[in-house]
């Protein structure tokens, strides 16, 4: 491992989604965007729905992560996320529709639940059409 990496682990509950090492890791959680070096300070925070960046020499990895925690460690980054996928698992016309759904219940909502609700699904299916735009096939 080079003097500026550290160890990146991206786990769902279907699979281990990711692992390897990177410069630098861009994600989302619910205070905001991070990005983090190796030796930043140890934190544990709470991943928002989002795109994940994981640096690597001059390669970029994206993919979409949905939830979840994110330890921090000296040398070592690890994501529990309820859901992460790469751009090309991403069915693009399967989350337009997501998102078309959730802005109707977001004009027509009964009651305080159905507007956090509708807002989850929306910051969720904006983050797969948003990373769906890294996909190798277009």
């Amino acid at each position: 491992m080079a003097d500026n990496n550290f160890k990146v682990e991206i786990i769902t509950p279907d699979r281990v989604f990711y692992t390897g090492e990177a410069e630098m890791i861009e994600l989302t959680t619910v205070e905001g965007d991070m990005g983090i070096y190796k030796n930043h300070i140890p934190l544990t925070a709470v991943l928002a729905p989002g795109k994940v960046t994981i640096h690597q020499d001059e390669d970029l990895k994206i993919a979409a992560v949905h939830a979840g925690f994110v330890e921090i460690l000296q040398d070592k980054v690890t994501l529990l996320a309820e859901v992460a996928e790469w751009p090309g698992e991403i069915d693009l016309n399967r989350a337009q529709a997501a998102k078309d759904r959730a802005e109707e219940r977001l004009k027509d909502h009964l009651n305080e639940t159905d507007v956090k609700r509708a807002e989850y699904a929306l910051r969720k299916a904006l983050t797969r059409i948003d990373v769906s735009d890294y996909r190798d096939d277009r």
